[in-house]
C-alpha cells in the first residue's frame, strides 16, 4: 500500500503542474488533449495521468499503433497504477487458405464478452490502432449469443445437447478442446469457445447441482461456480470495434498512431503549431542513459557521473524516485551505494519499469534500476497470458486410451502383439481387447485385465516382430532384459557410491548476496525450477561431491538453475566452470551469466575460437591466479594449458553432444569436484521415476509463465503467404527461421526468397558445411546480423534466440509429429505472439473430403493427443541418450513401459527396499462377481458384483483407462483419491465400483 501512495504522490506533483493541469482538465469536454514532446519511456506514464481522472462510470480506450507498443503499455499502465485492463489480441489476418489460432480466437472472445457484458465502466481497453476497424457483434448480439446457467435451475441435458449440436459442436468420450462436449449419466462437460477451462455440469435429474470447472489434462475438476456463460457460436459481425466507443468513453492515442483520440499523445511537437516551439509538456528520457550489464558496479567513473546528476538533481529540489521489480534488487542497490548518501536519498518504488524518464517543469525524475542494472530482457512487455501453455502437460505418459486399432501393444506375459478392437465376448457378453500375434492367433483380454496390456514404444523407426502364443521366445527375451537391467542397475549404484564415499567440497550455506540474487531473477520461478534448484543448493553443501542431472525442454529454465549453482559457488570462494558443446551457446551463456550477475564483481570471461590470443592469454592467467571467478567454453576448457586455482562446480551443457572422449576426460579432470549436467531432451516420467533411486536427477516439466503458445496455420505451399509471413516478422524488428529440408536444392530456394523479400539478410545453414563455417553462420543470425536463418534442420537445438518469432516449414510432411514440435519450439521463447507455417504440398491438403483434411490439419495443430505421443517419441529419444546402445536394445525387445518397470524394481531390490510389484492374481470368491454379464443373471441378494458398469463409463478406451488406474493402487488413501476423482469425473459412483475398489 505504501508503494501504490508514493506511485499515487508522484502522479498528483505531474498534475497539478500549470501545463499539465491546463490538458487534464479538457478532459470530458470538446476539446482534444494534446501531449507533446513525450519520450516513449513517458506515454504509459501520461496515459495513467489520464485515465486516473475518469469517473468510474466511463471506459478507456488505448489505442497503439502495433503489437509490439500494445504489450509495452499494457505492462506499464500497471505499473503506474491502472486496474481492470483489458488487453484485446489483434484479430490474426488470415494470409491464405491457413487455419486461425482457436485459442487466440477464444480470449478475444472472451474479452470482447467481458467488455460487452460490462454495465459498470472503469475498464480500461488496450488496442492495437488496426483493430478499431475489426468487425465484430453488436454488444446486445454479444450478450445474446451464449446460454446463461445457475446452480439450482432446470434444464433438460437433451435439450442442451441439442443445442450443442446445433451450434456444431461435438460430442466425444472425453473433452479435451473448445467446441466439444460429452455426457456420462448425470454428468455434461462442455468446452465453450471463450473460456480457458472446459465447465462439468452435474444434474439431478434436470436440476443444475453443481458446475465446476476443469482440467483439460488431468479431467479433475478445481473450481466451482454458481453461474457460466456458454458461448456456443460466434455471433456475425455487425459493427466495427470503433462503434463500441460510447459517449463519455475517453480515447488515448499513442505516439506513431493516424487516429486522434480526446487524448493526442505525441513525441514532437503538434502538427499546427504555431510560433516558438513549446516544451512546458515535455518528458525527457532517463539523461543517465543505459548501462550495459556489469557497468553500474565495475565502472566507477560511470556511477560518478550519474550520482552528479542525481545530486543535482536534488539540491534543486527535484522529486527523484527509483522502479525496482523486487525486494531483492533494491537492497542490492543500497548495498552498492552504502558510501553514496544522495543515491540512498532517492525514493523507491516497486514495478517493472524498462526505462526511466525526467519530467523538468514538474522537476521529477523517474529511473528504473533494469536501466542502471543493463536488464534489458527483463523488460520484454510481459503480457500475463491468462490462455496456459497447452503443452504444460504434453509429458503425460501415452496410456491405452491412445491406442488405435492397428498399434503394437506389449502383454506382459505373451509378448508383443498388435490390437485390433474391443468386442463383446461371444462366451461371456463382456467386452474384451482383441490382440492379434503372429499365425493369426487372437488373444482375448478382458478390460478388468488392461493394465498388463501396454502400448509398445521401442528406440527407432523398426517395427518388431509379432511374438507367438505359447512360444518361449518372449519369455528369453524378458528373462535377457531383466538380467541386463540387473547389471546396468548395480553399475549405477555403484558409480553412485563411489560418489557416496568420496569427500568433496562443502559449500557454505545462502549468504545475504544468494539470497538479493535470487530475489531479483526477472521472471516467477516454476515449482519444477524450484525444486531442482533447492536439491542442487543441498548436494553443494553436502560433503560428497554433487553429479546432478538436470533434464527439461529447451527453454523450461535449466539455465538459472546453473546460474544460481555458480553464484553459490562463486560467493562461497569457488571458481566455477560451464562446458558447452558449441561457440554459438558458449557466447549466449556468457551474455546471460554476465547480465544476471551485473550487479556484483564477479569477473566473467569465455574461451572458445572465437577468443582472440590476446584475451585467451589473459582468461588462463586469470583462472591460474584465481582473478576469473566463471569462465564458459567449450572443449578447450578441458585443454592441458587450462589450470584452475580453486575450481569448485563444472556445469556441462547438452551433455549428450560432447564425444565419448571429452566425456571420459570430463570424470578424470573433475574427481571429487560438483558437477551438474544440463540436458536438453526430456526424459519419459517413468524412466525418471525408476532412476530416481539410483541417479541424482531433476526434470523440470513445466514451461515459464510468459511463454505464449505459437500461432500454428497449416497451408498449402503458397509463396503470397510466405511473403506476408516474413514482411510481418521483419516489420516489427523480427527474424525468421525456414526449413527446406534438401541441401541441393536449399540455394536456389534462398534466391526465390530474397526475391520475394528483396531487403532481407540471408544466411543459409546446413549439416554438409564444415562445422566452422556452420557456427559462423549461427553466429551471424544469432547476434542479429541476419534476418532469414535458412537451414535444412534446426542446426542448434539449444540456442535460444527470442528475436526470431516466424518458422516456415517446407515440405513439413516430411517432419516427424515429434521433429515438428521441436522445430515449433525454436519460436515463442519472448513472450511475443509467435508464428509457425507448416507448408504442405497442393495434392497432400486437397486430397479427400474436406472432413479428412481437417483432421489431419488438427493432428498438426493440436496440441492434444498427437503431439503427447510426439513428446513421447522425443522423450524415448532422450532415454536411449541417457541409457546407452545396450540398454536401447532391449527396449526394443520388450518394449520401454516393461523395461521401466524392471528397472525400478532391480534398482529397489539392490538397495534393499521392499519392493511390491503389483501380483497378477485376482480375488476369486464364491459371492464377488467380476462379470458385468454374469452378475446380470444372478441373484443380487447373493452376489455381490465388483466391476465397471458399462452405464457407468459407456466408453470402452475411458473403461480401460479407469481399470489402468486402479491397477496402480497400493494403499487405502490412493484408492479414495481414485473413486474421488471417478465421482467427479463420471457422477456418484454405483455399488459395484465401491465393491471393485473394496477387494482390489
Amino acid at each position: 500500500m505504501a508503494e501504490e501512495a508514493s506511485i499515487s504522490a508522484l502522479m498528483d506533483r505531474v498534475a497539478r503542474t500549470a501545463p499539465f493541469h491546463r490538458e487534464l482538465a479538457k478532459l470530458g469536454t470538446e476539446e482534444q488533449a494534446v501531449f507533446d514532446h513525450t519520450s516513449l519511456p513517458g506515454v504509459p506514464f501520461v496515459a495513467a495521468l489520464c485515465i486516473r481522472t475518469l469517473p468510474d462510470t466511463a471506459r478507456a480506450w488505448v489505442v497503439a499503433p502495433h503489437l509490439r507498443a500494445q504489450e509495452a503499455l499494457a505492462a506499464q499502465l500497471e505499473t503506474w497504477g491502472v486496474r481492470h485492463l483489458l488487453f484485446i489480441p489483434e484479430k490474426e489476418v488470415a494470409l491464405g487458405e491457413e487455419m486461425g489460432d482457436p485459442e487466440l480466437a477464444a480470449e478475444r472472445l472472451n474479452i470482447l464478452h467481458r467488455i460487452s457484458s460490462s454495465r459498470t465502466g472503469g475498464q480500461t481497453i488496450i488496442l492495437t490502432e488496426g483493430s478499431l476497424n475489426d468487425e465484430v457483434p453488436s454488444p446486445d448480439g454479444m450478450q445474446n449469443q451464449g446460454i446463461t446457467l445457475k446452480t439450482g435451475e432446470t434444464h433438460a441435458p437433451d435439450d442442451l445437447i441439442r443445442q450443442f449440436g446445433e451450434a456444431g459442436f461435438e460430442g466425444v468420450p472425453q473433452v479435451i478442446s473448445r467446441g466439444q462436449w460429452s455426457r456420462r449419466g448425470g454428468i455434461l462437460d462442455v468446452f465453450p469457445l471463450q473460456s480457458s477451462h472446459p465447465v462439468r455440469l452435474e444434474f439431478f435429474d434436470d436440476e443444475i447441482e453443481s458446475i465446476r470447472e476443469f482440467d483439460v489434462d488431468s479431467q479433475i475438476s478445481f473450481r466451482k461456480a454458481e453461474h457460466v456463460n456458454l458461448i456456443l457460436t460466434e455471433a456475425e459481425g455487425a459493427e466495427t470495434l470503433r462503434d463500441w466507443i460510447k459517449p463519455g468513453d475517453l480515447v488515448i492515442t499513442a505516439p506513431f498512431c493516424k487516429e486522434r483520440g480526446n487524448v493526442c499523445i505525441l513525441t514532437s511537437p503538434p502538427e499546427n503549431a504555431a510560433g516558438e516551439e513549446d516544451f512546458s509538456l515535455a518528458i525527457h528520457d532517463n539523461p543517465l542513459g543505459s548501462f550495459e550489464a556489469g557497468d553500474f558496479v565495475m565502472q566507477e567513473m560511470r556511477r560518478e557521473l550519474a550520482e552528479r546528476q542525481i545530486r543535482e538533481w536534488l539540491d534543486r529540489k527535484w522529486n527523484v524516485s527509483m522502479f525496482f521489480p523486487n525486494e531483492g534488487e533494491e537492497e542490492r542497490f543500497r548495498d552498492i551505494c552504502a558510501g553514496t548518501p544522495a543515491l540512498l536519498s532517492i525514493t523507491p518504488l516497486r514495478g517493472e519499469l524498462p526505462a526511466g524518464f525526467s519530467i523538468p517543469e514538474a522537476k521529477t525524475a523517474v529511473l528504473s534500476s533494469s536501466e542502471l542494472f543493463g536488464r534489458y530482457q527483463s523488460a520484454t512487455a510481459r503480457r500475463r497470458a491468462s490462455r496456459e501453455d497447452k503443452a504444460r502437460k504434453a509429458r503425460a505418459q501415452a496410456s491405452l486410451k491412445d491406442v488405435n486399432p492397428g498399434d503394437l501393444v506389449v502383454h506382459t506375459s505373451y509378448g508383443i502383439g498388435k490390437f485390433i478392437n474391443i468386442s463383446a465376448s461371444p462366451d461371456s457378453g463382456d467386452e474384451e481387447m482383441n490382440i492379434l500375434y503372429r499365425d493369426n492367433t487372437i488373444l482375448h483380454v478382458p478390460l478388468s485385465q488392461a493394465h498388463l496390456v501396454s502400448r509398445y514404444i521401442g528406440l527407432g523407426s523398426k517395427t518388431p516382430e509379432l511374438n507367438k502364443l505359447g512360444d518361449s521366445k518372449w519369455q528369453r527375451a524378458k528373462k535377457s532384459a531383466e538380467r541386463s537391467v540387473a547389471d546396468y542397475a548395480a553399475q549405477l549404484l555403484n558409480v553412485q557410491a563411489e560418489r557416496q564415499t568420496g569427500k568433496g567440497y562443502s559449500h557454505p550455506p545462502d549468504s545475504k548476496w544468494m539470497w538479493e540474487f535470487e530475489s531479483s531473477f526477472p521472471f516467477r520461478e516454476t515449482q519444477d525450477q524450484l525444486r531442482a534448484i533447492a536439491q542442487t543448493k543441498a548436494d553443494m553443501e553436502s560433503t560428497r561431491p554433487m553429479d546432478r542431472l538436470i533434464c527439461g525442454d529447451v527453454g523450461f529454465g535449466k539455465t538459472e538453475v546453473a546460474i544460481r549453482a555458480a553464484f553459490k559457488c562463486v560467493t562461497g570462494g569457488r571458481q566455477a566452470a560451464v562446458l558447452v558443446p558449441t561457440t554459438v551457446l558458449a557466447e549466449q551463456h556468457f551474455r546471460t551469466f554476465k547480465e544476471r550477475m551485473s550487479e556484483y564483481p564477479v569477473r566473467i570471461e569465455m574461451l572458445s575460437r572465437f577468443s582472440s590470443a590476446a584475451d585467451i592469454r589473459s582468461t588462463l592467467e586469470g583462472l591460474r591466479t584465481g582473478a576469473v571467478d566463471i569462465v564458459i567454453g567449450t572443449h578447450r576448457l578441458i585443454s592441458d594449458d587450462v589450470s584452475m586455482k580453486n575450481l569448485g562446480l563444472v556445469v556441462i551443457d547438452e551433455e549428450q553432444r560432447f564425444g565419448v572422449r571429452h566425456k571420459e576426460k570430463f570424470k578424470e579432470r573433475f574427481k571429487g569436484i560438483d558437477v551438474l549436467t544440463l540436458s536438453a531432451t526430456p526424459i519419459p516420467r517413468t524412466l525418471y521415476i525408476a532412476l530416481m533411486g539410483a541417479r541424482d536427477m531433476s526434470s523440470i516439466e513445466t514451461p515459464p509463465v510468459n511463454r505464449q503458445p505459437v500461432q500454428t496455420s497449416v497451408c498449402p505451399y503458397d509463396e503470397r503467404i510466405m511473403k506476408k509471413a516474413m514482411e510481418r516478422e521483419l516489420e516489427r524488428g523480427g527474424q525468421i527461421f525456414l526449413l527446406h529440408n534438401r541441401v541441393k536444392t536449399i540455394e536456389l530456394f534462398r534466391d526465390r526468397i530474397q526475391a520475394l523479400v528483396p531487403k532481407a539478410r540471408i544466411v543459409i545453414g546446413h549439416g554438409q558445411m564444415p562445422k566452422e563455417e556452420l557456427e559462423k553462420v549461427m553466429r551471424t543470425f544469432v547476434q542479429g546480423k541476419a534476418d532469414i536463418l535458412l537451414a535444412t534442420t534446426i542446426i542448434e537445438s539449444g540456442i535460444d534466440i527470442p528475436n526470431a518469432n516466424t518458422i516456415i516449414i517446407d515440405r513439413a510432411d516430411r517432419f516427424g509429429l515429434a521433429d515438428l514440435y521441436q522445430l515449433r519450439g525454436r519460436v515463442g521463447r519472448a513472450g511475443h505472439r509467435a508464428y509457425a507455417y507448416l507448408m504442405l504440398p497442393r495434392s497432400a491438403a486437397t486430397t479427400g473430403d474436406a472432413r479428412k483434411r481437417v483432421s489431419a490439419i488438427k493432428q498438426y495443430t493440436e496440441l492434444g493427443s498427437g503431439f503427447k505421443i510426439a513428446m513421447r517419441d522425443l522423450e524415448i529419444r532422450g532415454a536411449g541418450n541417457l541409457l546407452g546402445t545396450q540398454q536401447s536394445g532391449h527396449i526394443a525387445a520388450i518394449g520401454f513401459d516393461l523395461y521401466c518397470q524392471l528397472l525400478q524394481q532391480s534398482i529397489a531390490q539392490m538397495q534393499g527396499k521392499r519392493t511390491a510389484p503389483r501380483p497378477d492374481a485376482a480375488l476369486r470368491t464364491d459371492f464377488i462377481i467380476n462379470s458385468e454379464t454374469q452378475f446380470a443373471a444372478k441373484s443380487r441378494k447373493d452376489y455381490l458384483g465388483a466391476f465397471l458398469p458399462r452405464e457407468y463409463i459407456s466408453d470402452a478406451a475411458l473403461r480401460i483407462s479407469a481399470y489402468k488406474d486402479l491397477a496402480t493402487v497400493r494403499t487405502l488413501k490412493e484408492a479414495d483419491n481414485l473413486l474421488r476423482a471417478w465421482e467427479d469425473r463420471f457422477g456418484p459412483a454405483p455399488e459395484t465400483v465401491r465393491h471393485l475398489l473394496d477387494s482390489h
